[in-house]
């Protein structure tokens, strides 16, 4: 799938949860009937499991069935900077051909890991400028690159998404490490209890469904 479909496909996706948790609590989210006779019945995603800190939501779209596993940072260095929340997204969508689509929402726009706050093409570099690392995901001896879309990360290299999941199911703890377009670092800290039962309730859910 071609990366700029992918991203907008996701994001989408994530904008939809968001609305669907709320950003404090992640509430059970009733279905909702298409208001035109003849349009197929939407629901807004529910939560139909909680395994450790992660939770499993599965809705129907226009296109078919979804799923997906989330959860929200257990902790965000620093914690001085104000930021929209975090979220971890695992997604399925069969009907589009999307498995195991990995995500991360970071409540501000990330640095690419080129030099925060560039210059316009042509202009002197400001003195307050500065190289910032790339986006990366860290679990354990393992990390994984990431590529930024505004407040959105994905993994750089889509074909290594399975080997990411592999790790989350082994490991204990997953940081994201990325720094915002003003060159400020942070890290987000999620806790993997509970993830390997998520996945597994994922996949039966989305199991070749559409």
């Amino acid at each position: 799938m071609p990366a700029l479909i992918r991203i907008s496909r996701a994001a989408m996706l994530c904008m939809t949860a968001i609305a669907a948790c709320g950003a404090a609590g992640l509430v059970h989210a009733a279905p909702k009937k298409a208001e035109k006779a003849g349009k197929k019945e939407e629901a807004k995603p529910t939560r139909v499991a909680t395994f450790g800190d992660w939770n499993v939501f599965v809705g129907e779209s226009g296109k078919g069935r979804i799923c997906y596993t989330l959860a929200q940072p257990k902790s965000r260095d620093p914690d001085s900077l104000k930021r929209d929340p975090g979220y971890a997204f695992i997604s399925d969508r069969p009907a589009e051909g999307v498995h195991n689509e990995v995500s991360f929402i970071m409540g501000f726009d990330v640095a690419n890991g080129a030099d925060a706050d560039e210059p316009k093409k042509g202009a002197k570099a400001s003195s307050r400028s500065k190289a910032v690392p790339a986006p990366v995901a860290v679990i354990g001896d393992a990390d994984f690159e990431l590529l930024p879309k505004g407040g959105n990360l994905w993994v750089k290299n889509a074909a290594r998404e399975g080997a990411l999941i592999a790790e989350m199911k082994k490991g204990a703890t997953l940081q994201i490490k990325a720094a915002s377009i003003r060159g400020n670092p942070t890290v987000d800290n999620y806790s993997l209890t509970g993830f390997t039962q998520a996945m597994d309730r994922l996949q039966k859910e989305c199991a070749g469904k559409s």
